[in-house]
């Protein structure tokens, strides 16, 4: 979604410092950060833990947005999760009374973290096995970080549309 006819983030060329296949990876994420930071502009707090029609509230998809892309590149490292990532997921949906612009905030600076280990990664590790979770469920390490962004991606587009409910229905 273009926003002052700027074109979406993919179409704007290679970005500095990602490798070439984990250029779609990373302008997904891109995108997903724009599009949130300008639909939960302005977005009254009030609202973020409401479930219209049983959706999941804006506060939830915000909190699991930021979750899943730490738990992702952290199994994509080859690593498992902290005692501390386990919390945060254990409390990911549930009203910890923190506003819009700091779950924003929590979320821009996952995307950062994000990018920064996409520009270290190595093309060539690519197809490496990674693990999930402690069932140590099979993956690689391309097929962590291209769920990451699709999973992103499907949860921004929820999130919009509950705000888009919320904000006019108020």
């Amino acid at each position: 979604m273009a926003n002052n006819n700027k074109p979406e983030v993919w179409l704007c060329g290679p970005l500095e410092n990602i490798p070439p296949l984990l250029q779609p990876v990373a302008h997904a994420l891109l995108q997903a950060r724009e599009e949130l930071n300008r639909f939960m502009a302005n977005f009254p707090d009030k609202l973020l833990w409401e479930r219209p029609a049983g959706l999941a509230s804006p506060g939830f998809h915000l909190q699991h947005l930021t979750g899943v892309l730490d738990r992702l590149f952290t199994y994509a490292k080859g690593e498992q999760l902290t005692q501390q990532q386990m919390d945060y997921l254990v409390l990911e949906g549930k009203d910890q009374q923190p506003n819009t612009q700091t779950l924003l905030n929590n979320f821009n600076h996952q995307v950062d973290k994000a990018i920064q280990q996409l520009s270290e990664t190595d093309e060539a590790t690519l197809t490496e096995a990674r693990g999930v979770g402690r069932a140590q469920i099979p993956s690689t390490i391309i097929g962590l970080l291209v769920h990451s962004a699709e999973h992103t991606m499907r949860h921004t587009g929820q999130l919009l549309v509950t705000v888009k409910i919320l904000v006019s229905s108020s």
